[in-house]
């Protein structure tokens, strides 16, 4: 049966990837978008992280068109990357408020209908930078380790309302964003990656579709790295 999924960040990279995915297997998909132009093919609606009435107003559309978010996937996020010595109080409290603060404002607010309907999948889109660290990244990884704890505990708030709550760490993933990085980091990333190569958008998506699939259904609470081992362990 179709679901309404909401994916925000879903315009681009990872977020795109995840909606056009589950768009495939049928489900009605919208995507939240700032600046850059929308996709084709999907619901768009224009959301800011940052505030809870843009966010309000996004779901209220999204609900108008799919019916109330079943399975919520939160991927918008930030950089602002910068040595610890350089980096501004508004560089970290800007990532973290739109990484971190972001996820806890649209899960808040898809939670009210999964809770009627006792059932909902949700997925925050972290990233493997929570295990291993990275310089210059104190904000991101501080936002993106902040995710597990949130997760862990909404398993335990949501759980008795089969409600699912889980993180995906993507490791290394093939987008414009990677792309920035210097030369010399990313050869320093696939060094200590087992399988020596960058991943793909496909990959995170398919982690994606089985957590908030049938398959899924058991698992809750759970941390998912694509990464390609990278951050082993971790």
């Amino acid at each position: 049966m179709a679901r309404s999924v909401l994916v925000t960040g879903g315009n681009r990279g990872i977020g795109l990837a995840v909606a056009r995915a589950l768009a495939a297997d049928g489900d009605r998909v919208a995507v939240t978008h700032r600046d850059t132009r929308p996709p084709d093919g999907l619901l768009a609606v224009r959301a800011e992280m940052t505030d809870p009435q843009s966010i309000d107003t996004a779901f209220d559309k999204v609900e108008a068109e799919h019916g109330p978010v079943e399975v919520l996937v939160v991927n918008a996020g930030i950089t602002r990357d910068r040595l610890l010595l350089r980096m501004e109080e508004r560089d970290f409290t800007e990532v973290v408020d739109v990484n971190l603060q972001g996820a806890f404002r649209t899960v808040r607010r898809a939670v009210r209908g999964m809770m009627r309907a006792r059932w909902g999948r949700i997925v925050l889109m972290s990233s493997m930078t929570y295990a291993y660290g990275a310089p210059g990244q104190v904000n991101y990884a501080a936002a993106k380790a902040g995710m597990l704890g949130m997760a862990r505990s909404l398993a335990w708030e949501l759980g008795p309302r089969n409600i699912t709550v889980n993180v995906v760490a993507p490791g290394l993933i093939d987008t414009d964003m990677s792309r920035e990085i210097t030369d010399g980091r990313r050869r320093h990333l696939l060094a200590i990656t087992p399988l020596g190569h960058a991943g793909e958008v496909e990959d995170v998506a398919a982690a994606v579709r089985y957590l908030t699939g049938e398959s899924g259904r058991y698992v809750t609470g759970a941390v998912l790295p694509v990464s390609g081992g990278l951050g082993l362990g971790g």
